[in-house]
């Protein structure tokens, strides 16, 4: 396959492209060298032919690699937190991976004398920017690349973004199979301009007319979200305004070095708007010609520099995609709108969840009858519906902060293992690990007062002992876990007691994460320490906010549990609560179980099945008997060195994990709660298991190969453990 490659073109002049290159240069390409063939002014540049990609995956192998990663679940199953893991590891090969010198050589002659010092580089996906799939922003670019290695490294993470999360999502629309699937690189000159923009020729807003967005300095602020740009919507060839929006503060980004920084704007260009009324109809007159060339709508890049209007890129105006997809591009966030989002989780969302926990507490749910605890029943379930939903325009958001800052720390320094910024991240201060340090304390009261043990089983604890006092003020803290359905004694008595029947376990992540911070910190080249440490920081904040807002949602998840194990508890001869007119608690409402894929178990699936493949999230070798958790009444039989088996670790079943010897989910990840909180204890862990609780069954001995990713069922001592 090298050696056919290597007769095709590898590097093209973007004058010299033609239609039937398409398959090899992409649809950004093609469209640069045909607006520059009608007049506009295009920055010079090449194009890195899919040939080369081709020959990159073939002689080192990466093709293998990609596929073997893709193979682990299908792709369908995938959540978000699964698509971004995925993609981080494909991206961390390819940082990993050098050209051969074969290849480095063909690139740097093609290169050699073409271009100026500063160049953008960019991709060119032969499915990409056609009039059937847009996908604006699908891929990445870098801009001001300085030196030939730097120019190397980029086109390899060019590469990379094929496979990145967002491509990913696209997967079917795109086609994406390794065998099939190539990416062509643009480079071209850095044009600085004095201000830049997108111009659409169609308002995609429908408001009529076009719409054309501008801000001081590069695109690239304007594109990524970091500055807000003056809007106008106008009509007509001659570029009749009909409504002007100007942002609150106008700012900039530029050129530094290697890359691009903040700039401050001179008072008299923070005073105006980045385009005058000519500014504004020369720019909708170079939209308007690329609509003509191409047949249809256009978005096109644009900046101007000593006076001249270059266009950047120019394509389809994207189609409408479904609501699912549209949510998840909003994953991704600057550093800056995450630092304002950190803010206003901070300040605002957090403590007003923790309010309205605190303020179902104060309810005494016995004291209400039938009809008051089915109203209570309904206002509990439409909190939670509220909450649950800026849980997901808020919450899941923040967690970028993590991927921000992984993306940066591998891109410097390129480790073995993609996860390895993680380290960086423990010790953070989580309510998790919190409520686990408090739930330990008690129990070493209970080690060091045997008395006490079987003072707690039967409920009597002495007036005024520190254990009561303990309890009193974890349950003010937390709830009194009542929401583990189930007879017997209390839930957190029970787990005091298994808790005490074992050595105490406290969080073990990183104990030297100082030195790794450190040294991170000192690989970072001196002007770049502060943004550094700023990523750091934020991601940090990720982390611990990854696991709190989990936490202050389950507590008020706990609260609509309590109500409905109120409504269970009482037996009166009614149809269930909240449904009908009666008003009355009946014997059918229980407390759901905890959702999970596939509760019915497949007999001859289960007894196929020896080992189970998934994603590695904490290295170790984890053995046991499983304990596969479906509802929360699961949870009351959990025991110390058994393997939580579970769709994904809620977060109100993070107290039960000092006591397992090993973590296995369906749902897979690095970001999930299970793996954050398996990290922290150094517990091994094996996430996205498909249909995990259908193939082990609760007493199937396991080994957790948390290095491999690896679930292995001891098939020899199942055959009488059948589900």
């Amino acid at each position: 396959m090298a050696a056919s490659v290597a007769a095709l073109p590898q590097v093209v002049a973007i004058d010299q492209l033609t239609p039937a290159d398409l398959p090899m240069v992409g649809g950004k390409a093609l469209a640069l060298s045909r607006l520059r063939q009608i007049g506009l002014r295009v920055p010079t540049g090449v194009c890195v032919t899919t040939a080369v990609y081709h020959a990159y995956l073939a002689t080192t192998g990466l093709d293998q690699r990609i596929e073997l990663l893709l193979g682990r679940k299908e792709f369908a199953a995938m959540r978000w937190e699964e698509l971004w893991d995925l993609a981080l590891r494909i991206r961390n090969l390819f940082l990993r991976t050098p050209l051969p010198s074969v290849l480095q050589r063909t690139l740097l002659d093609g290169l050699a004398g073409q271009l100026p010092a500063a160049v953008v580089v960019r991709s060119s996906a032969p499915a990409e920017d056609s009039a059937s799939h847009s996908f604006a922003g699908l891929h990445e670019s870098f801009v001001n690349v300085r030196g030939a290695e730097a120019v190397l490294r980029s086109i390899r993470l060019v590469w990379a973004s094929l496979w990145s999360d967002r491509a990913l999502l696209y997967r079917r629309e795109l086609g994406l199979d390794v065998a099939r699937s190539a990416m062509a690189v643009v480079v071209q000159e850095l044009v600085a301009g004095e201000c830049s923009g997108i111009a659409f020729s169609r308002d995609p807003g429908g408001g009529g007319g076009a719409m054309i967005e501008a801000v001081w300095g590069l695109n690239q602020g304007l594109v990524d979200g970091t500055v807000a740009p003056d809007r106008w919507q106008v009509k007509g060839e001659g570029g009749t305004i009909l409504t002007h929006a100007a942002p609150q503060q106008r700012q900039a980004l530029g050129c530094g070095r290697g890359g691009v920084r903040a700039v401050r704007l001179p008072r008299e260009k923070a005073a105006r708007p980045p385009l005058d009324p000519a500014g504004i109809a020369r720019v909708l007159s170079a939209v308007l010609a690329a609509e003509q060339l191409f047949g249809c709508p256009q978005d096109m890049e644009w900046t101007v520099a000593s006076g001249e209007l270059y266009v950047l890129q120019s394509r389809p105006i994207t189609t409408a995609i479904d609501d699912e997809r549209s949510w998840y591009l909003t994953l991704h966030r600057s550093c800056a709108n995450l630092q304002q989002l950190r803010h206003t989780l901070e300040a605002e969302l957090l403590p007003a969840m923790a309010e309205a926990a605190a303020q179902l507490d104060r309810v005494d749910l016995s004291d209400l009858d039938d009809a008051a605890l089915c109203a209570e029943i309904a206002t509990r379930r439409e909190l939670l519906s509220s909450w649950e939903q800026r849980y997901r325009d808020y919450c899941i958001p923040m967690a970028h902060g993590i991927r921000l800052f992984g993306q940066y720390y591998n891109d410097l320094l390129q480790p073995s293992d993609p996860f390895e910024f993680t380290k960086l991240l423990a010790a953070t201060e989580m309510l998790a690990i919190d409520r686990n340090r408090r739930l330990e304390e008690m129990a070493t009261l209970l080690r060091n007062e045997p008395q006490l043990t079987e003072a707690l089983s039967q409920g009597r604890l002495p007036d005024g002992h520190r254990l009561s006092q303990l309890m009193t003020a974890f349950h003010n803290d937390f709830g009194d876990l009542a929401w583990v359905a189930g007879g017997g004694s209390s839930p957190l008595s029970g787990l005091l007691l298994e808790l005490a029947n074992q050595p105490p376990r406290a969080a073990v992540a990183c104990r030297d994460v100082e030195r790794l911070c450190a040294e991170y910190l000192q690989a970072v080249p001196k002007g770049e320490r502060p943004i550094a440490a700023d990523l750091l920081e934020l991601a940090r904040a990720s982390y611990r906010l990854r696991d709190n807002d989990n936490l202050a949602l389950g507590a008020i998840n706990a609260r609509l549990q309590a109500a409905l194990s109120e409504a269970a508890r009482r037996a009166t001869v009614a149809g269930p609560v909240g449904k009908g007119g009666t008003g009355r608690v009946g014997r059918r409402v229980s407390a759901p179980p905890v959702p999970a894929a596939g509760s019915t178990h497949l007999a001859g699936a289960r007894h196929q099945a020896r080992q189970l493949v998934g994603q590695p999230a904490v290295a170790g070798l984890g053995h046991g008997p499983a304990r596969v958790i479906e509802r929360p009444a699961d949870l009351r039989d959990f025991r110390a060195g058994e393997i939580l088996v579970c769709d994904a670790v809620d977060p109100n079943m993070t107290f039960v994990v000092p006591l397992a010897a090993g973590i296995v989910e369906r749902r897979g990840g690095m970001l999930i709660h299970g793996a954050i909180i398996a990290r922290e204890y150094g517990i091994p862990c094996v996430t996205g298991i498909p249909d995990a609780t259908r193939l082990i069954c609760s007493g199937d001995r396991l080994t957790v190969d948390g290095y491999l990713g690896l679930v292995i069922i001891d098939t020899e001592r199942r055959a009488h453990n059948l589900c």
